[in-house]
């Protein structure tokens, strides 16, 4: 007994299961359903055409000719005329992987931008805190003076009083943002990851900031 699988309120039954190959980039390969190309066009989308193919090189060394032999084949085929060659576009994995990285390599100079400008604005948050708190706790510095505690020893306190308060906020913002990757992987379906190198770095330049 095989199942059947509803799609756009057609019925297919099920004659295989493929291996998980799990996530790359922002496509999760086990969510996809292969369906003859016929079935697919006129039943489930309503086209007539072919949006993309995939064309696969045994040899890597290869791929630009094969490339090129692709692009002169679809040409010859659909008769498109030299003025309007330049709308087909064959690209290899190659150039994807090249506009992915570059893609996120800009996404981590945002990022890291980003973080660092938050960084330095907390950094500027918790000195004035302080400063509004040594400024409010004037007689305190006083009895401690009185009683013989030295100018070291006041400034000791409020160095720790100033770790512990960038430690709890750093403990919670890790915690929160551990949640809202988390709920993202959950229920985007984005592959997320908290990376343990990622939250010392953050953690010891909010130290050198703060300090």
């Amino acid at each position: 007994n095989r199942r059947i699988c509803k799609i756009n309120r057609i019925n297919f039954r099920v004659i295989g299961i493929l291996q998980e190959k799990g996530a790359t980039g922002w496509r999760d390969r086990d969510d996809e359903i292969i369906l003859p190309l016929n079935t697919a066009m006129y039943r489930v989308l309503g086209k007539k055409y072919v949006d993309y193919i995939d064309v696969e090189v045994e040899d890597e060394k290869e791929m630009e000719k094969v490339q090129e032999e692709v692009k002169k084949s679809i040409i010859r085929r659909h008769n498109i005329p030299p003025d309007r060659e330049n709308t087909i576009e064959v690209r290899n994995m190659a150039e994807i992987q090249e506009a992915v990285s570059s893609t996120v390599k800009t996404f981590a100079w945002l990022l890291g931008s980003i973080a660092f400008i938050s960084l330095l604005v907390g950094g500027i948050g918790i000195m004035n805190i302080m400063l509004v708190s040594v400024t409010e706790r004037t007689r305190e510095v006083g009895l401690r003076k009185a009683i013989g505690a030295n100018n070291k020893d006041i400034l000791s306190q409020f160095i720790i009083e100033a770790i512990a308060i960038c430690l709890v906020g750093g403990i919670l913002g890790i915690l929160f943002g551990a949640a809202i990757s988390g709920g993202l992987a959950k229920f985007a379906g984005w592959s997320t990851k908290v990376s343990p190198g990622a939250i010392l770095l953050a953690l010891s330049l909010g130290r050198r900031l703060n300090s």
